[in-house]
């Protein structure tokens, strides 16, 4: 799941990113097989959901990867050059950062996400929490070029992406965001990612398929959405949850199967479910350590360590940009 949801939370969606909605909405609609893109979960109700998700005792990511970040906080600030600008692709909450900041000696932190007024507020927390910190933020997509501050220009960079967030990615996507990053990062940057590790099935089902329900109406929400700002008529109780580990693919797939046959319309646009059909919401790749540094290395970065909680759910990796 998307870790970056609480920066959404409050944002204005803007009248080009409604358009962009309905086209992307429209569009993944009418494929075969259906689908919606994740990105779409996160209005003001589906960032609290997740937030709730977090704390579920079934979901491991946010509290493992806090542990590992904690744990080892003075091997990843032995690695991070003095006076280095951190900059963290799609900030949210701080709560993850600020384990960083108050471990490394960093001297800039650039949070980049898309809500500039939530960016805003928490650039003044960290100022006040943190006086000595110089904090840039930039409204931007994440996953697309975007040019850092000038400011910052003859710092070391050191980017930052925690949480399970990669895994939303298709490789092919995942390998591009990666290059996108080095790039915008310059030559000798590092980089501090957190992935999910494969691990027993039953444990990543229970994590997508939680005994409050807290997941199913996160997922939801999704149709919620589109029938509030896209004029769509979807009947929830005609759709349930559904999340199944594909292990051929290494990925947990969250699905919205129409309970019927039925026709559901939005902006002038029809389209027909079978019973059983399904809507494809999100997919969330696990790696193993070896299959993650491989990805990394044909995208431009070199492992330089890696850190796993002692059960092995998550992990933390230090990558160098390469030659």
């Amino acid at each position: 799941m998307n870790v970056h949801a609480p920066a959404l939370a409050g944002a204005h969606l803007p009248d080009e990113q409604t358009t962009a909605f309905a086209r992307d909405a429209i569009d993944d609609l009418s494929q075969r097989p259906k689908r919606l893109s994740p990105k779409y979960f996160y209005d003001a109700t589906g960032s609290e959901l997740f937030e709730a998700i977090t704390q579920l005792p079934e979901y491991y990511p946010t509290r493992t990867e806090l542990s590992i970040l904690r744990d080892r906080g003075s091997d990843i600030s032995a690695i991070i050059p003095k006076r280095a600008a951190l900059v963290e692709f799609g900030a949210g909450a701080t709560t993850k950062v600020r384990l960083l900041l108050e471990n490394c000696a960093i001297s800039a932190y650039v949070p980049v996400d898309i809500s500039s007024d939530f960016l805003q507020g928490q650039a003044d927390a960290l100022r006040k929490d943190f006086p000595g910190l110089d904090v840039y933020p930039v409204a931007a997509d994440f996953t697309a070029p975007f040019v850092l501050p000038e400011a910052i220009a003859g710092l070391p960079k050191v980017g930052f992406f925690p949480g399970s967030t990669l895994g939303n990615f298709e490789p092919y996507e995942a390998r591009a965001f990666l290059r996108s990053a080095r790039r915008i990062l310059g030559e000798g940057a590092q980089m501090i990612i957190g992935v999910d590790l494969e691990k027993d099935e039953r444990v990543l089902y229970d994590a997508y398929n939680d005994a409050a329900g807290v997941t199913a109406r996160f997922n939801l929400n999704m149709l919620v959405r589109i029938n509030r700002e896209l004029g769509g008529n979807f009947d929830l109780s005609a759709f349930t949850h559904r999340a199944i580990y594909n292990r051929g693919r290494h990925r947990i797939e969250m699905h919205l199967i129409s309970k019927k046959s039925q026709t559901v319309r939005m902006l002038g646009t029809s389209f027909a479910f079978r019973a059983g059909e399904s809507i494809h919401t999100e997919s969330s790749y696990k790696y193993s350590v070896e299959r993650f540094t491989a990805l990394a290395r044909g995208s431009g970065w070199r492992a330089r360590e890696s850190w796993t909680d002692a059960a092995g759910m998550f992990s933390v990796h230090a990558l160098v940009a390469s030659d």
